[in-house]
């Protein structure tokens, strides 16, 4: 074994021996990251080199000066648009609320308008007739409520002494003014029969001409042929 080991070292199949000059690892990693570094510094310069060739590099920042530009102005219409929908949104809000409490004291005044309605009605009838007369008119009310209408409403008593029923009709008409010209209209219906104890409220409507100047409101209560009562007052005309 030997032997064989010493004739391979003496005869040609012996192993090369190359001999190379030792050079520290910090300086090859040093060299290495040089050549590195140069190659990329090159590599780069060509790439710009080639785009200022083509005009790439300045579209490009000329399109990105513009894209800047362009989200700066839609920026503020944001922020704009924003403080007018904020704006208006604060208004709506305020406007409902206060249409909230317009229709609350509009409820509240018409339950107190209704109130005081049937508690006047109540005391009116409370009142004794005065005189000889048989019946007496304790409220009468004509308003005109819109172009071609009119409104009227009639309170009668009777004394406190009658214990019979009075039966009778009502006639109502109205007078004023129509073209210029004097007019006069008895409601169609005619004469309303009515029968009444102690007290009667009546009321209605009639339809009028709408270009008719409606002045005054007139009621007669009738018993077969004779005219027991006739009152006549003015018509009031709504806003």
């Amino acid at each position: 074994m030997r032997l064989r080991l010493w004739r391979r070292r003496l005869t040609i199949s012996a192993p090369r021996m190359a001999i190379r000059s030792t050079v520290p690892w910090p300086l090859r990693w040093l060299l290495g990251a040089m050549v590195l570094g140069f190659s990329g510094a090159v590599a780069l310069w060509a790439f710009e080199f080639g785009r200022e060739i083509a005009g790439l590099d300045r579209e490009s920042v000329q399109e990105l000066s513009h894209l800047r530009q362009e989200v700066v102005r839609l920026t503020a219409e944001l922020e704009k648009a924003q403080s007018v929908a904020n704006t208006a949104e604060t208004v709506l809000t305020a406007e409902r609320s206060a249409q909230t409490q317009l229709m609350t004291q509009m409820r509240d005044l018409q339950q107190e308008n209704r109130i005081l309605r049937r508690e006047l009605g109540f005391f009116e009838q409370l009142i004794p007739v005065s005189g000889n007369s048989t019946v007496a008119v304790r409220s009468l009310q004509g308003r005109r409520v819109d172009a071609g209408k009119v409104q009227w409403q009639v309170l009668l008593v009777r004394a406190a002494k009658s214990t019979s029923e009075f039966k009778g009709q009502l006639e109502v008409s109205y007078s004023g003014e129509l073209r210029g010209k004097p007019w006069a209209l008895t409601e169609p219906s005619a004469r309303r029969p009515l029968t009444m104890r102690q007290s009667l409220r009546v009321e209605g409507s009639t339809p009028v001409p709408a270009d008719a100047v409606v002045k005054t409101l007139s009621i007669r209560l009738m018993q077969g042929a004779t005219a027991v009562l006739t009152q006549t007052v003015k018509v009031v005309t709504e806003p």
